[in-house]
């Protein structure tokens, strides 16, 4: 389950990073430090969503 899970979150932890740190750009929070963070928090929000994806995932096989 741990490979599975890895390979989810190189595609989910980039795309939520990515769209957090769009949603920070739309707001106007065109500085580095802010993207940066959104960017993180993005990332950080991906691995539960991984567990959880990878979980229902190699459960169903």
């Amino acid at each position: 389950m741990l490979r599975i899970a890895l390979i989810f979150h190189l595609f989910i932890g980039t795309t939520l990073a990515g769209v957090a740190m769009v949603a920070a750009l739309t707001m106007g929070y065109d500085t580095l430090q802010p993207v940066l963070l959104s960017a993180l928090l993005g990332f950080l929000v991906s691995i539960p969503v991984t567990w959880y994806i990878a979980k229902a995932v190699y459960e169903n096989t």
